[in-house]
Order: structure tokens, then sequence, then C-alpha cells
């Protein structure tokens, strides 16, 4: 009977089987880990062959290097037998040097030859950081079109405006979703910005960064630790956005590298966090609903219940993702001199839960975004219902052209809005706003516009609403398209639905 306990039996974190999808929670598997500590060391080793080959006896042979691409892939049972001497070494980086070495037994001499652990954990985390980033960079990018889609489909819809969550001058339902979309896209340039120009790889400097190991390694010729340096990175690297390494460095890279990380990853669960919050609102007022499956339950005492369920759970994520930051400053202000190790246990839940919550919190979004169902009748009536309210200040403006003293006409005007409001809040009956003014002698110069086809056209204070959506549409969405569209087609999900 095995020892293992039953997956029932444990604590399984929600974000791997509710939330992150497959292909990110793979990102941050411990195979792909380990796969990537196995990339590292073999790039070390072909690198010190191209810089020694020239001597008697090169410092890894070809034949050495043969064997580890022969077994570069990590398997169960490698996993178990790294599992096995990590439980009597207590060191996670030597016990995958010691399976490593049981597979390749003519290059078990040269693994992890001049290395510290961090040579090979810093550069894979650097790797895994821009292979996580550029995954949500094209998840953001696929919800950025999803959002100008809808943004195109009802960009003619008026619908109340809101500041201080009270009723505001009006907009369209189009250019509510491009604003959303501007800051998405505004988002997406912080993951653009990781990924170009933020993430170098360490290199390989040693146990405090001064290389020493490899200088005494290379015959105290600095030009070959340099030389080592690049051949690594270049055989490592591969085609990754990587832009050298980082110039100085103690045991780690600068922990302050991942401040800016997590904190880019906390702005974008933050411009998510406000969108979701802004659709619960509007599911409140009856006038938006996400997408519901037929057979969903919203509550199980109240069946008639339509809970904005995936927007709820949007914000629990982001909430979660914009709480980690802490961390990560922790972490980069308390590295005591060249190192210390209780980074280590934080940076293994912290940097990749950042990533698998925002991953789903992204694919929540692009399913609600996508069905996003707008209720077009009940938007009409909410705006309606308070459009003479809003009418007035345009009544005020034409009132006072046509010769009427400003001061004087605001208070008129405040007057009878506070009687109508009482009748409308207090009473339950109809806006009669309008009606009061048009009986009142103060405005008979302007009783030509006091009536409904004149007044209550509400694209009538939209400003340019139409416009700016149109023109965000085709100056950033469409070029996104153009730019990301065959890349993003295939990207799944994580919305199970759970």
């Amino acid at each position: 009977m095995s020892d293992l306990p039953s997956p029932n039996d444990t604590y399984t974190s929600p974000l791997a089987t509710r939330n992150a999808s497959p292909a990110m929670c793979r990102i941050w598997s411990p195979r792909h880990k380990f796969q990537t500590w196995r990339r590292v060391w073999l790039a070390v080793a072909e690198a010190q062959h191209e810089v020694t080959n020239e001597w008697d006896v090169p410092l890894v042979s070809e034949e050495q290097i043969a064997e580890l691409r022969a077994h570069l892939e990590v398997t169960d049972e490698d996993m178990a037998l790294a599992a096995g001497y990590e439980a009597e070494l207590r060191h996670d980086v030597m016990a995958h040097v010691h399976a490593w070495g049981d597979r390749c037994p003519k290059a078990r001499p040269i693994i992890h030859l001049g290395m510290t652990s961090q040579d090979v954990v810093c550069n894979a985390d650097l790797l895994v950081l821009g292979q996580a980033t550029g995954f949500i960079r094209k998840k953001l990018t696929r919800l950025l079109l999803a959002f100008g889609d809808q943004a195109d489909r009802h960009k003619n819809t008026p619908c109340l405006g809101f500041t201080h969550y009270q009723t505001a001058q009006p907009v369209t339902v189009g250019r509510r979703l491009a604003g959303y979309a501007y800051e998405i896209r505004y988002a997406l340039g912080l993951a653009e910005d990781i990924t170009d120009s933020r993430l170098h790889l360490r290199g390989l400097r040693g146990a405090t960064g001064t290389q020493a190991s490899f200088l005494n390694l290379l015959n105290d010729e600095p030009s070959k630790v340099e030389a080592l340096e690049h051949a690594f990175c270049q055989r490592f690297a591969g085609g990754a956005d990587f832009d050298g390494v980082y110039a100085l460095t103690g045991q780690t890279y600068p922990r302050v590298v991942d401040t800016v990380i997590l904190s880019n990853l906390a702005s974008i669960a933050a411009v998510l966090h406000k969108v979701a919050t802004d659709f619960r609102l509007l599911s409140n007022r009856k006038e938006i609903d996400e997408p519901f499956g037929k057979k969903q339950i919203g509550s199980s005492a109240m069946p008639y219940k339509r809970n904005p369920m995936k927007c709820e759970r949007i914000c629990g994520l982001t909430r979660f993702v914009m709480n980690l930051v802490g961390n990560a400053y922790d972490t980069a202000a308390t590295q005591w001199l060249e190192r210390t190790l209780d980074d280590s246990s934080n940076r293994r839940l912290s940097l990749p839960e950042a990533f698998l919550a925002l991953d789903g919190a992204i694919d929540l979004m692009h399913t609600v975004v996508s069905g996003l169902v707008v209720n077009e009748a009940m938007v009409r009536r909410n705006l309606m219902a308070e459009l003479p309210f809003l009418a007035t200040e345009n009544i005020l403006m034409e009132a006072v052209k046509a010769g009427g003293d400003r001061q004087d006409l605001h208070e008129k005007i405040r007057v009878h809005a506070q009687a109508a409001g009482v009748r409308v809040k207090q009473e339950g009956l109809d806006n009669d706003l309008i009606q009061r003014l048009r009986s009142d002698p103060a405005f008979s110069a302007v009783s030509h516009m006091l009536t409904e086809d004149q007044l209550l056209d509400p694209m009538q204070y939209v400003g340019r609403a139409v416009e700016q959506t149109d023109r965000f549409l085709a100056e950033v969405v469409e070029p996104l398209r153009g730019r990301y569209g065959e890349e993003i087609e295939d990207l799944g999900s994580s919305d199970r639905g759970v």
C-alpha cells in the first residue's frame, strides 16, 4: 500500500484545481522546473566544452554532453529518484544532481561543475518568469479584443453614467467597455514591459556573485570567464526575450526584480477587480448579466437568483494577487548581505500563486466579456427615469443664452428638481421635472425645447462617446488583432465553472 495520501485526504491548492489553466499550471509544475534546471546544467556543460576545447583535455567532453542530451527529459522515475535523494540529503538541487548523475554515469563528474545552487535556480526561475509573463501577455490581448468586440457592438447604446455611484451625464455601453479596454491595454503594457526590457539572466556568478569558482576553474583567465557566461546565456535563453545578464549580483539575482514583476501583476489585477466590481453593480441594476449556464444554480435557497459568481470570483482572485506584493518587498528588503535562505520558501508560494491566480481571473473575465448580456430595455428604462434631471444642464445653458440670469435660473431648477425627486423617491410616482419647468415663466424663452422629442433623446447627451470608441478601436484594438491574431487562438481557458 502506498504511503502517499489520496488526493481526497490532503490539501490541494484550489488555484490548480479550480482556477488556473492547465497551461499555466504546467509552466509552474515541478517537472517543468526540474526540466529547466537540466537545461541550465546542459548549457553550462556545453559552454565549458566550448571555452576549453583547445585544452589538451577539455573540462567537458563531447561524449559527456551527448549523454546529458540523451537523458534531458525528466521522467516520473527521475522525479521519484530525486525525491529519495532529497529525503536523505535535504537539498533539492543536489538531489537532482545525483538523480541525473545516476542516469548519466559518464557525465556525472561534471554536472554542476564550478556552480552554486543559485546559478541553477535563479537562471531557471527567470526563464519561467518570462514564460509565465508572456502567457499572461497573450491572454490579456485576447481579453482586450473581446472588450473591443463588445464595445463596437454597443457603442450606440446610451446608458447612465455614474460619479460617486450617483447618476451623472450619460455615456454609452460601448464607450464604458472601451474605457475598460483602455485600462486593459495599459495593463498589457506593464506585461510587455516585463518581457521586453526588465528580465535578464543571472548568468554564472558563483556563491557570492564574484565568479571566483569559475575564475579558478578556467586557470585565472577573466576573458574565458566572460566567454563562458556569454556562451551559457546564448545556449540557455535561446529565442527567449532576454537581454544579457544583471551586471552585479550577490548569490541571487536582485530580488527587487520580483517586486517589479509582482507589482505589475497586481496592477493588472486591480484593473480586473475594478471591471468585475462595476459589472456586479450593474448586474444589481439589472442592466447587464454575465453568461449563465442553462442548468446553473445561483443559490441553494433562492431558486430565482442569478448571482454574478464569475465576477465575484474575479474579485476574490485579484484581491489575492494584490495582497501578494508585500511578500516580494519583504524578501527584497531582507536579503542579509549576499543572500539568506528565507526567500526560497516564500518565493515558492508568492511567485507561482500570483501567476496562477491572475491567469484564472483573466480567463474568467474573458468568459464574462465574450458572453456579456446587455439588457437594453432595462438600460433605457433606468436612463429615461433620470434623464429629466440630466437635461437640466442643457436647459440652463440655453436659458442663459436667451437672456436669463444663470444664478437665478440655477436656483429655480434646483427647487423644481428637489420637488420632483421627492415625488419619485418618496411617492413612487413618475419624474415630472420637465412639466414643472414648462409651467415656470422663468423658462418661457426656452419652452420650445421643453418637449420630450426635443429634450429626452439620450444620444444628445453622450458627447463624443461614439467617436471616442471608434477611434480607440481603430488605433488600438485592430492593430493588436493583426499583431496577435494567430497567437491567441488556441490559448485555452481555466473557466471550469467552479
